[in-house]
């Protein structure tokens, strides 16, 4: 009984320190990879918007990625469709890093870290209707 106590107890203290672990979107030899070249397009859509809300400019070592994907026309976010990749050769599929951090139409990385340089991030998305909408982040960490 008093294992039980004191184990429930330290998971308790300790729940808020896990909460918050650093999360490695990207590794350096991730980063050491080569470019892909990724061809300019601009299209209309009627897909969700995303929305990144932190910087693009960010100290590699620490700093909160927070980003909101919006619905258009009645629809709602698809979030098993959310998907993120790192734009190098070949293409690194990311969606399980960011994905802890999706809550609803809302992804929050309280802290996160990524190499030095600069990092082009694909984020797609689908809402109910089908509907996709793309867009390409470059995240530049010092």
């Amino acid at each position: 009984m008093r294992f039980l106590f004191s184990t429930t107890i330290m998971a308790l203290v300790l729940s808020p320190w896990s909460a918050m672990a650093q999360t490695q979107l990207i590794t350096e030899a991730e980063a050491q990879a080569p470019n892909m070249q990724v061809p300019a397009t601009r299209a209309i859509t009627r897909g969700p918007g995303i929305n990144l809300l932190s910087p693009t400019e960010v100290s590699g070592k620490s700093f909160a990625f927070k980003m909101v994907f919006e619905p258009r026309g009645g629809a709602k976010i698809d979030p098993s469709s959310v998907k993120f990749e790192y734009l190098k050769q070949p293409v690194v599929d990311l969606t399980a890093r960011f994905k802890t951090g999706l809550n609803g139409n809302q992804l929050e990385l309280p802290q996160a870290s990524v190499p030095a340089g600069t990092h082009p991030i694909r984020v797609s998305v689908r809402d109910s209707e089908g509907r996709e909408g793309k867009t390409i982040i470059h995240l530049s960490a010092k």
